[in-house]
């Protein structure tokens, strides 16, 4: 029998201003064999135009940049669906964290995160799972219980939406990973990942990420 050929590595455009923290980025994802570095940004201008240039298959973006910020330049690189978007900060304020998720992306991390734990989010965000610091994770369930289902959130959305179809949203409210759906409700992987496209197509949602926030807000 041949051997199978080794998976394309993951490749990722690193955005962030400050040269000393790239830098390390860089180098810590470059300690992986399976991520290539693919390109560097200073400035969420420069990376929308390397995204459009380079298609990698994620950008991790900085949040706090000049003449583009993070939540904008993530809004036009989802946008445009040129790569999925793992943002990473120093700051965990609602009003980033709130305005990444809104902007489509697919992860969000604290820039404490430790080397491992950044390599295993950039290869959960890869393969189609959505991502969100644990921090962040406590901060959003508060934010749930605190305060009633928002009126942007209208159950009627749902209509659009198969038997299924609700419950993968179900699942993704509970933060499962496309294998765990695949495993609660006994379908093939390939197929969550096909009811997550439809349902994100129907709901108009950019991420997964925002489907879970809007199966929290409904209460699926």
């Amino acid at each position: 029998m041949n051997p199978q050929p080794p998976e394309r590595p993951v490749r990722v455009l690193v955005a962030e201003d400050q040269a000393s923290v790239r830098a390390g980025l860089v180098l810590i994802l470059r300690s992986a064999r399976d991520i290539e570095v693919v390109g560097e940004a200073s400035d969420g201008e420069q990376a929308v135009a390397l995204a459009r240039q380079l298609r990698p298959d994620l950008v991790l973006m900085d949040v706090q940049m000049p003449r583009l910020d993070g939540v904008s330049a993530t809004r036009q690189v989802v946008a445009e669906q040129l790569a999925d978007v793992l943002v990473l900060t120093t700051f965990d304020l609602d009003e980033y964290v709130f305005g990444a998720l809104r902007a489509g992306a697919s992860g969000f991390l604290l820039k404490n995160t430790d080397a491992q734990d950044l390599l295993t989010a950039v290869r959960t965000v890869a393969r189609g799972d959505g991502l969100i610091s644990p921090a962040v994770t406590r901060r959003l369930i508060a934010e749930f219980a605190a305060k009633p289902v928002r009126d942007t959130a209208d159950p009627a959305v749902l209509e659009s939406l198969t038997r299924r179809e609700r419950e993968v949203l179900s699942c993704l409210g509970q933060g499962l990973s496309n294998a765990e759906v695949a495993r609660h409700l006994d379908m093939a992987e390939a197929t969550v990942k096909t009811h997550v496209s439809r349902l994100l197509g129907k709901l108009e949602l950019r991420s997964r990420v925002q489907a879970a926030v809007l199966a929290q807000e409904l209460g699926v």
